[in-house]
């Protein structure tokens, strides 16, 4: 059986091309579900893998797409029947794994999980990966015990599909967010999403070279990087936690241990694609429930065919053009 796939391939000088082409079910990758893509997303690891980057995937030929929400056709194990709706975000999905850019994938049962009630197939796109880095970001606060009470939360990079999450699920859970972003058009957006105000990429880029700056957040949720990440740092308040989630400026990060040993700062950690399955519903859950943000997807997510993520919205999320989430519908080819 045929169906359509973004293919990237590999010319003879180095370079890369990506086509639309027929594939079929028996050329896919071993596992145990066979899995009818309705719905993928756009994320920036998904654009890297689309342009060739081997620090993403390996081997190409490849389709990308690390995330898939769809209707298990095949089900070699008891836990999934045919006809489950079902999503999987992370693990080796779209890295070296044939990923949701196909209207077909074949993973194991283990990288599936149910999807939640209280969400379609397309919402839970519309989340995807992003949604649940941002969420990750935020479970780990509560586990720290960093509640609303204890004073602002800072995001950067916040109209882009991490940021735009995190402002909307940490507003939902009752925090005053501060919004980072260098796009001026934002407030409006950001303020929809449960922003309590804006501020420009200066706010949060400390060039004194002071080892510690007037604390004024109580932790942040971080995309960017490089001197914000040590910025955040530097000025978040005793016992306050950052979460480093993304490098969009850059991957280094030069800072002192002052912010850690004299602030008692916790600087955090998501790996999101590898997070335990126990872990992995648990996050779910709350997303489906505590964290359900329903009332803002619509305007976070913009649908787009295979056709328009190929020509168009691949190139636009890697010059930083985004805004929100891109949600791929894979049932109209």
């Amino acid at each position: 059986m045929s169906f359509k796939a973004l293919w990237v391939t590999e010319t003879k000088d180095g370079k890369f091309e990506r086509t639309i082409i027929d594939r079929y079910i028996d050329d896919l990758p071993a596992g145990e579900m066979v899995i009818r893509v309705h719905y993928s997303s756009l994320n920036y690891k998904d654009a890297m893998s689309a342009t060739g980057n081997k620090g993403i995937t390996r081997q190409f030929p490849h389709t990308p797409g690390i995330d898939a929400a769809g209707v298990v056709e095949i089900s070699r194990n008891e836990q999934f029947a045919v006809g489950d709706e079902v999503i999987v975000t992370g693990y080796d999905l779209g890295m070296n794994t044939c990923g949701g850019y196909g209207q077909y994938i074949r993973v194991p049962a283990s990288w599936v999980v149910k999807k939640p009630e209280t969400l379609s197939l397309k919402e839970c796109m519309i989340i995807g990966t992003a949604g649940f880095t941002a969420a990750c970001a935020a479970y780990k606060m509560e586990l720290m015990k960093l509640l609303p009470e204890a004073g602002p939360i800072v995001v950067t990079g916040a109209t882009g599909g991490v940021g735009s999450m995190a402002v909307a699920i940490l507003s939902k859970a009752g925090y005053e967010v501060i919004a980072v972003s260098g796009k001026s058009n934002a407030l409006e957006y950001l303020q929809h999403l449960g922003a309590a105000r804006m501020e420009d990429r200066s706010f949060v880029n400390d060039i004194s070279g002071k080892a510690l700056i007037k604390p004024q957040w109580a932790g942040a949720v971080d995309t960017v990087g490089g001197n914000t990440l040590a910025t955040l740092l530097k000025g978040c308040r005793h016992e306050g936690c950052v979460v480093s989630t993304g490098l969009v400026s850059s991957p280094k990060l030069d800072t002192t241990v002052y912010p850690f040993i004299l602030n008692g700062i916790n600087l955090l950690g998501v790996g999101s694609a590898g997070t335990p399955m126990p872990v992995r519903l648990a996050i779910w859950q709350k997303l489906s429930y505590d964290w359900n943000i329903k009332d803002k997807l619509s305007v976070i997510g913009k649908e787009v065919t295979l056709e328009e993520l190929n020509t168009t919205y691949i190139d636009a999320i890697l010059e930083g053009k985004i805004m929100g989430r891109i949600v791929v519908n894979l049932t109209t080819l």
